[in-house]
């Protein structure tokens, strides 16, 4: 079982990575008391969910945790477990001005001002930073770079979980699917329907798809539709997004959709996406 500490200073980013650490896996829990660690710890091995990897966040509201992690870290230690240190750290000019612009008091000196608070807790926190497996400075980070810096540290080279695209085909008749991401109209292209031995015959059959490719219409389409694939995709990865819906529609929903969206299927299937392809409506039109 992998055992990470998510510990910093207040304002430097730590629930950020708290969030990326749970899209990854982890199980996370907030400021528990340093004393019941072990205990925890035990009742995760014996829990019939399978925890592979935990994260605890702790910080100067846990006083306690200052006082005693040296002793808890060692008997985890010769448990046969590592505990794995995140150090979380801004400059003070950033921490007061991400506490000014969340009208937030300092956790540490309550009663205080902001930058009392942040020495205050950066002397209280000093021999746990030099215990720290990786410092990381967030002064410049996004929530997005932030995240991306935690999971690839966490993961190493296996990286950040892949993309996930949902490919659906559907109908405009029976209404644009709610949960789209990007919606492809592709009514334009020539339609199998008016041809008569087509007609009955569903977007996965060879003649239909054969009628639809072989079209010029639908090759400059795809196209210029995968080359703007090939811009929002890195993108999409770059802002964190992990799931992305992509809807293509005709009239129906039976035909030209559903051709699309499986040549679209293989298109990405070798671009380091997980691809879920539905045809919604294809049994309608």
């Amino acid at each position: 079982m992998r055992i990470v500490i998510i510990t910093g200073l207040s304002g430097s980013g730590k629930s950020t990575a708290v969030r990326a650490l749970e899209d990854e896996g982890f199980f996370c829990l907030d400021n528990l008391p340093v004393t019941l660690f072990p205990t925890f710890i035990e009742l995760v091995e014996k829990s019939t969910e399978k925890v592979q990897d935990v994260a605890l966040v702790m910080d100067i509201r846990g006083r306690d945790f200052l006082q005693g992690y040296e002793k808890v870290f060692r008997e985890i230690g010769e448990a046969g477990y590592g505990v794995e240190v995140i150090f979380f750290d801004a400059t003070d000019e950033v921490l007061i001005r991400r506490f000014s612009e969340t009208r937030r008091r300092h956790p540490a000196q309550e009663n205080g001002s902001v930058p009392e608070g942040i020495r205050f807790e950066r002397e209280q926190l000093s021999g746990l930073r030099t215990l720290a497996n990786l410092i990381i400075d967030t002064s410049e980070l996004n929530v997005h770079q932030l995240r991306e810096r935690v999971i690839a540290h966490i993961r190493g080279e296996e990286g950040a979980k892949e993309l996930t695209i949902h490919l659906q085909s559907f109908g405009f008749r029976f209404g644009i699917p709610l949960e789209s991401d990007l919606v492809m109209d592709v009514r334009f292209l020539p339609n199998p329907y008016f041809t008569p031995h087509l007609k009955q015959l569903p977007g996965l059959d060879p003649q239909v798809r054969a009628f639809v490719m072989e079209k010029r219409e639908t090759t400059a389409f795809l196209d210029k539709f995968k080359g703007l694939l090939d811009v929002l995709l890195p993108g999409y990865r770059r802002e964190g997004k992990t799931y992305l819906t992509l809807s293509v529609g005709c009239t129906g929903g039976r035909h030209r959709s559903v051709v699309i969206v499986e040549e679209l299927r293989n298109y990405l299937a070798g671009n380091k996406v997980t691809l879920r392809v539905t045809h919604r409506d294809m049994e309608k039109g």
